[in-house]
């Protein structure tokens, strides 16, 4: 009698913890593919419950490893450079956190993390070419492994992308993670307007961004960038390097390096900004470029801008002629469209731009770059000399991106800064004419008695799409502008 009730007892502890194990799985819906050994001892089953409270520990701390996947930046852009890497593997990041800087033979871009979890892997060294759609990193996760599937990315082209309308999309669910989510409603965007670009499409950050940036025709505030764009905080700087933005010591150019010698030649591909500029000098081959050229007497310009510099400057800006010598372009712009325009192709097509997106040729560490200020006819020249700074200190840091690299209209190239008188310069296509500047000269001139009087001249340079602009327009055009700048009270009358 006592042996069957002992064999009861048995068969009863089984039965009770497979129950137990099986509810600890459903629970943490943990896949076990193992057959469940019978218990005979006291001993086992304590072992068993040990065990499923190891397996129970181990589900919530480690999570599945997802590839992260470069995402498509636009414009076309299939492979980049990495150039640098803020994290390392064994690193902790969370969302929206900076992982690497990419550069693009269009812009700079900082990558930042979808995910919150460790660095597993990094997939390429410094100055490696990363393919788009291709893995980055590998990111252990925290979330479980429903949310990753959902969430892991994979972007798609650019062609594609522009393919998606919002008839494709309606009647699904809007994927979004709170925090897109929070952005769009602090906005005021509907989710069911944006078109998102991540996996089943997926709503991103960078999606509400470029939405709310279409919607206003204009640079968003850095502010809404900064979470994206800015890289980890970097060591504490000197007195000297802390200075604003506003000073000149902000935007001096880098020093000149010094020579190497290496005693043999030496052969690289050509990548980033520098492949960039070989396909648009290219493209400007075939278009027959007019030259024009002219003075400017800057003198009144000059004691005007002496009067109003203290006062940019109490306000945190820098205020340099440049900013005179954009908005007398976009005023005389108003007046000559066609040479705020674009053309197609095969030259069949001319579109009129509505949008002043005046760009200013920039040399930089990494090269010429052409950032542009967007809908200039809108902005005072103080806001415009606002733009200007914000640029400069991104060409500074390496850090100009797509939106202010792209989309201009028209440009200026400002080659005096650096020295000479005249110049040469070539159209940036699909634009149709761009003007340089050259240096500012104190030189001998007649006034109106005819009296020899110090004059602040200025040479420059016009270069015109002469397959749409005629050399009369251009000639008209830049008489307005000099007029502008010779006169600049004239500004204040057509300034809106």
């Amino acid at each position: 009698m006592a042996a069957v009730t002992r064999g009861s007892f048995t068969v009863l502890r089984r039965l009770l913890s497979q129950q137990y194990r099986r509810r600890c799985f459903r629970l943490q819906s943990f896949r076990y593919d193992g057959a469940l050994q019978p218990l005979t001892s006291r001993c086992d089953r304590h072992l068993v419950m040990f065990s499923s409270r190891t397996l129970h520990t181990a589900a919530v701390s480690r999570g599945p490893i997802v590839q992260f996947k470069l995402s498509d930046i636009g414009e076309g852009i299939m492979e980049v450079t990495v150039k640098e890497w803020y994290v390392k593997e064994g690193d902790k990041v969370s969302q929206f956190d900076s992982i690497c800087e990419v550069q693009s033979d269009k812009a700079s871009v900082t990558i930042t993390s979808r995910y919150d979890g460790v660095i597993k892997k990094l997939y390429y060294d410094v100055d490696a070419t990363a393919l788009v759609g291709k893995p980055l990193v590998d990111i252990e996760t925290e979330s479980s492994a429903d949310v990753i599937q959902e969430e892991d990315v994979v972007e798609t082209p650019a062609m594609a992308r522009e393919e998606h309308t919002h008839q494709e999309i309606k009647g699904h669910k809007t994927q979004a993670t709170p925090a897109v989510r929070r952005l769009a409603m602090e906005n005021n965007i509907k989710l069911s307007e944006v078109v998102g670009t991540g996996k089943d499409g997926r709503i991103l950050k960078e999606d509400i961004l470029n939405f709310l940036a279409k919607q206003t025709g204009a640079i968003l505030p850095p502010t809404l960038f900064q979470e994206i764009q800015t890289p980890p905080p970097a060591p504490p700087l000197t007195a000297a390097a802390a200075r604003p933005v506003s000073t000149p010591a902000a935007i001096k150019p880098p020093p000149i390096p010094k020579p190497v010698f290496t005693g043999k030649d030496v052969t690289e591909p050509l990548k980033g900004f520098h492949k960039a500029m070989v396909r648009t000098m290219t493209a400007a081959l075939k278009i027959p470029h007019f030259g024009y050229c002219d003075e400017v007497d800057l003198s009144r310009l000059v004691a005007l801008r002496a009067e109003l510099r203290s006062t940019a400057e109490g306000r945190g800006v820098k205020l340099s002629f440049m900013p005179f010598f954009i908005k007398a372009a976009s005023l005389g712009l108003l007046h000559f469209p066609i040479l705020n325009a674009s053309v197609d192709e095969g030259c069949q097509n001319i579109t009129y731009k509505a949008s002043h997106n005046i760009g200013l040729a920039m040399d930089t560490s990494q090269g010429l770059l052409v950032p542009n200020v967007k809908n200039v006819q809108l902005l005072s020249v103080f806001e415009i000399a606002q733009d200007l700074n914000r640029l400069q200190a991104l060409g500074a840091a390496g850090q100009l991106g797509t939106n202010e690299l792209s989309g201009g209209t028209f440009t200026l190239s400002n080659i005096g800064s650096i020295g000479g008188t005249y110049a040469k310069p070539v159209i940036l296509p699909p634009e149709v004419a761009i003007g340089a500047l050259g240096k500012i000269q104190v030189l001998p001139r007649f006034d109106a008695g005819g009296q020899v009087v110090r004059a602040h001249i200025m040479n420059v340079s016009w270069s015109a799409d002469h397959r749409i602009i005629d050399g009369a327009t251009m000639c008209r055009f830049s008489n307005l502008w000099r007029e502008y700048l010779e006169n600049p009270a004239s500004m204040v009358l057509d300034l809106k």
